[in-house]
């Protein structure tokens, strides 16, 4: 029973969960139905979209084209008026630029400049798309009418607004340079702003559209004439305002020293014109005497005129160079502001070149000149070169630094003229040295008195203008290959000296042989014109008098010092000479110390009577001695001892050895009875010997 109660009840609930299966699968089948019928309508919603999105893709995408190229017709359409309306401009840039082009830049360069980039563009757009059009001849002939006004208008502001630097401006630029400090520096300013900003927008336009180098040959042409008038003008003020030191001021430069106490001064010309014209003249008188043998002043002295015209030339040339070289920076300066760069060079090297052939011909025609002067014999000739060249040589490195860049030809001009003149100046040296020594002995040329002979202050004036140029004179000595001539060691080891300074002691050295060449000369040539004297006596005194000069000269200068490079101790050497000559002149008055000399005394007894053979043996002595004394004193009265020293010296051995002998000789026969007429041959007593030999080389007395 029990087992079938548990069939029962598991067969219940068998048959419960079978039933709660099926309302399960029932309930999925609806579900699924129903989803079914979903899907469907979801299906068929889906495919009706799709339709009408086909449809309305159908209706717009035709309509979107057509808009589309619609746009593009309309861009065309624009784009096709716009280059219309850009060919026909230039249709009309004839028209419209016509009147300022033919009325010129002047006044309005910009406007101007800006008409002509629109006439380029025309000539370019018809050139390229059209250049059988009429209009390409017009614009293109406008275009070279506006080229050639706008040439025309660089040259017309360049010529209206160059002008020749003032005199007194080139002479404040070239002192400006002398100042160790400067209140107000010195400035040029060829042009104005304004002008120089209108040259330099020409400049680059005919550069870089004109295609035109024209303006640079207008340019230095006008900047050369300027340049050229410049300097031409210094030289007219130099003319008309020298003084007679040859020295020219500024006005400019005197009032700033005076109202800038605090400036340094301005250093002066490189030489001193009065000094060199005085031994100009000089020198001349002493050519000018070998060359005619004429004595006399009048007619071979230059004219005070014409010596200050002479200084005036000197100091004029040497300011000109100085301002060539200021000029030709300020106008290189301005070049390069309108110049296009790799054309400046050229340009420059044009436009100074009739400045400077004309100082070059200028410095050719002074070496000329030297050169005929120096033909005749007239060394003062070289005295022109010396300032000339030294300032030369002093500007050479600044020269060189302002015609850098410029042809070769433009280089060498300075140096060739400095190498002519060297040449010159050295050919004058050397025969000046042989004039020295070959000067003839002409008896009407020798000084009466025996005083200095004018060849001796000549070749000693000489040599002292040489202190004022060793460097100039050492390289004109140089050029020759002077020293082989010299004997000067050439390896710096000789001269123990370093490579440093071994230049400076060779040129020291090389002018010191040629001043002892001269002194050397000349002393060879003092000692044969003594010989012309025809008493010994004034011979001596002739060589004394130019043995002391040479010496007191020598020791008034440098000369010395320079004189010591070669000859050492030339003092004693000159002293040596003038104490022989002092030893010949007292040989003149043994005539009057030998009759009185202890030697040749008469011998006799104190208190006895004289012989007649004794008595006219003192006689003769005293007689000889004042007819000797009475000669000599009128005789070298009229000679001449200039320096008081020498002079006084003489005077002093005189007495001692005149007058010690006569003392002795008075004393001891004065008072001895040898003739009746004492007055006759006791003459002079010893005071009055003393006052007569006083009055020695005094003519006055």
């Amino acid at each position: 029973m029990i087992l079938i109660e548990d069939a029962s009840a598991r067969k219940r609930d068998i048959e419960e969960k079978l039933r709660q299966e099926q309302e399960t699968l029932l309930f999925m089948r609806e579900s699924l139905e129903k989803s079914d019928q979903l899907t469907k309508n979801m299906v068929s919603i889906l495919s009706s979209f799709e339709s009408r999105l086909m449809q309305l893709e159908n209706s717009i995408i035709p309509v979107h084209k057509q808009t589309e190229n619609l746009q593009r017709l309309q861009d065309n359409v624009d784009k096709t008026l716009s280059c219309l309306d850009h060919v026909i401009s230039y249709y009309h840039v004839a028209k419209d630029t016509e009147k300022i082009i033919k009325e010129g830049p002047a006044g309005r360069l910009e406007e101007y400049l800006n008409c002509m980039a629109r006439i380029q563009k025309a000539v370019e757009y018809f050139q390229d798309n059209n250049p059988d059009s009429p209009e390409l001849n017009r614009v293109k002939l406008l275009f070279e009418k506006g080229k050639e006004s706008l040439e025309s208008e660089f040259r017309n502001l360049l010529t209206r607004n160059s002008k020749a630097v003032p005199p007194v401006v080139i002479l404040d630029l070239v002192a400006g340079d002398d100042e160790i400090e400067t209140a107000d520096e010195v400035s040029l300013e060829h042009l104005p702003e304004n002008i120089l900003q209108d040259l330099i927008c020409i400049s680059m336009w005919l550069v870089e559209y004109g295609r035109n180098q024209d303006f640079m040959n207008v340019y230095y042409q006008i900047r050369s004439n300027q340049l050229d008038r410049s300097i031409k003008g210094l030289k007219e003020h130099f003319r008309k305002n020298s003084s007679s030191s040859g020295v020219l001021y500024s006005p400019a430069i005197q009032n700033k020293k005076n109202n800038t106490p605090s400036k340094k001064a301005i250093k002066r010309p490189v030489y001193i014109p009065g000094t060199i014209r005085k031994a100009q003249k000089l020198l001349k008188q002493y050519s000018q005497h070998g060359l005619d043998g004429k004595k006399g002043v009048s007619n071979l002295t230059p004219a005070e005129g014409k010596e200050d015209m002479l200084d005036s030339e000197i100091d004029s040339y040497i300011h000109c160079i100085s301002a060539f070289i200021k000029l030709a920076q300020s106008e290189y300066q301005l070049l390069t502001e309108i110049i296009p760069e790799h054309h400046q060079k050229r340009t420059f090297d044009s436009l100074i070149q009739e400045a400077l052939d004309g100082l070059m011909v200028e410095g050719e025609s002074i070496v000329s000149t030297a050169r005929r002067a120096i033909m005749r014999h007239d060394y003062s000739a070289v005295l022109t070169i010396f300032p000339i060249l030294k300032h030369l040589k002093q500007m050479k490195q600044e020269f060189d630094q302002v015609l850098q860049g410029t042809a070769a030809g433009t280089k060498n001009k300075l140096p060739v003229l400095i190498t002519s003149m060297e040449t010159t100046g050295a050919k004058a040296l050397e025969e000046f040295a042989d004039s020295i020594k070959n000067d003839p002995d002409k008896e009407y040329n020798m000084p009466k008195d025996g005083t200095v002979h004018e060849l001796t202050s000549n070749a000693i004036l000489f040599l002292q203008q040489l202190l004022d140029f060793q460097e100039t004179a050492s390289a004109m000595l140089a050029s020759q290959v002077l020293g082989d001539t010299y004997n000067i060691p050439l390896d710096p080891r000789e001269t123990g000296s370093s490579s440093s300074n071994y230049n400076s002691e060779f040129s020291r050295r090389l002018l010191s042989n040629y001043i002892c060449k001269i002194l050397g000369n000349l002393q060879l040539n003092l000692h044969s014109k003594a010989k012309v004297y025809e008493d010994t006596a004034l011979g001596a005194v002739f060589l004394l008098n130019n043995f002391n000069y040479i010496l007191k000269s020598l020791e008034k200068s440098e000369l010395i010092q320079l004189v010591a490079v070669t000859l050492k101790h030339p003092d004693k050497t000159y002293k040596g000479h003038i104490e022989e000559q002092l030893q010949i002149y007292q040989r003149s008055w043994f005539k009057v110390t030998t009759p009185i000399t202890e030697s040749n005394m008469p011998t006799f007894q104190p208190g006895t009577k004289l012989k007649d053979k004794e008595r006219q043996a003192i006689k003769d002595r005293f007689k000889a001695f004042n007819d000797g004394l009475e000669e000599l004193c009128k005789i070298q009265k009229s000679w001449a001892i200039p320096d008081k020293e020498q002079r006084n010296k003489i005077r002093r051995a005189q007495k001692e050895n005149v007058t010690g002998a006569y003392r002795v000789f008075w004393q001891r026969y004065s008072n001895v009875p040898f003739t009746k007429n004492t007055e006759k041959y006791i003459k002079y007593r010893v005071e009055q010997v003393e006052e007569m030999i006083e009055k020695l080389f005094d003519t006055s007395a």
